[in-house]
């Protein structure tokens, strides 16, 4: 999924000021966004293609015409090796909370394959709306805030009534203390990813001794703290990758990738391609 900003970590949601969302279609050409979290609820509906979603470890392959329904601060990543087409709707938890005081003890769920007859009904109802929102934002009418308004909390009610169930909020309080933590050292490694960054380092960022920040990253993030360090410079390599020209050695060297045979692993493992392949693949879409 290509957001119009390049953020890979904590990510802070750009909401349009009439709104206080972030609503658009998106059509990727590919990308690789790896393991990041954001304040917001996130729904994505896809139009055409597919796209892998990975979150907390567990892949979820989404065709067209199905939904992911993701919670707030929770880790995950996707990846496009095709071009697709997706709403993505980001609605943060401050506005939410605005009018849903309640809604950090929601834990929000969406079933695709739910084959009863009145949750289909829901979740049809609920594509459409999605559906209306994208004409509406898209196409832009006069006075077409108030309409997308209206439809947003439409959404924002069927969320809360026919897509969520109650949480512990002892277990939500924890995981926003981890978080808080985590931002500091994802912060630090997203302006540091193409240099050397050893455990020691990165563990004096979060304060942590070293074998305690490991096993904490882990637990966190779903991935040990090099494989994310590789999975960040693999995200930058993807991207120059299907965008420029620049012989793979070279875009290997900007990003920090300096074991060559350990990115053709990783490459594969991600997008079942060689690099050249993937090059050939975008170029003839």
């Amino acid at each position: 999924m290509l957001y119009p900003s390049d953020t890979f970590v904590y990510e802070i949601i750009p909401v349009v000021k009439n709104t206080g969302v972030r609503f658009f279609t998106s059509h990727d050409p590919g990308s690789y966004v790896p393991p990041h979290w954001h304040d917001a609820v996130e729904i994505v509906y896809m139009q055409k293609g597919t796209l892998d979603y990975i979150i907390e470890g567990h892949t979820l392959l989404l065709h067209p015409g199905e939904c992911v329904l993701l919670n707030a601060n929770i880790v995950h990543s996707t990846k496009c090796t095709a071009p697709n087409t997706a709403i993505v709707f980001q609605i943060p938890i401050s506005f939410f909370e605005a009018y849903v005081p309640h809604v950090h003890q929601l834990l929000f769920r969406l079933d695709n394959q739910n084959a009863d007859p009145v949750y289909t009904t829901k979740r049809n109802h609920f594509k459409d709306t999605l559906e209306r929102m994208q004409l509406i934002n898209d196409n832009r009418p006069e006075d077409h805030t108030l309409l997308f308004n209206s439809m947003l909390f439409d959404i924002m009610f069927q969320l809360c009534h026919n897509f969520s169930v109650r949480a512990f909020q002892a277990n939500l309080t924890q995981r926003g203390k981890d978080l808080s933590r985590l931002s500091a050292v994802l912060k630090y490694t997203e302006e540091h990813y193409n240099e050397p960054i050893s455990i020691a380092e990165i563990a004096e960022v979060a304060f942590l001794q070293a074998g305690y920040f490991c096993r904490f990253f882990k637990k966190c993030m779903g991935v040990t703290y090099l494989e994310y360090q590789n999975e960040l410079r693999l995200s930058y390599i993807y991207r120059d990758l299907i965008t420029t020209k620049d012989p793979i050695h070279q875009i290997l060297e900007k990003h920090g990738f300096t074991n060559y045979k350990l990115f053709r692993r990783m490459f594969q493992e991600h997008f079942h391609a060689t690099p050249s392949q993937i090059r050939k693949n975008i170029a003839t879409e």
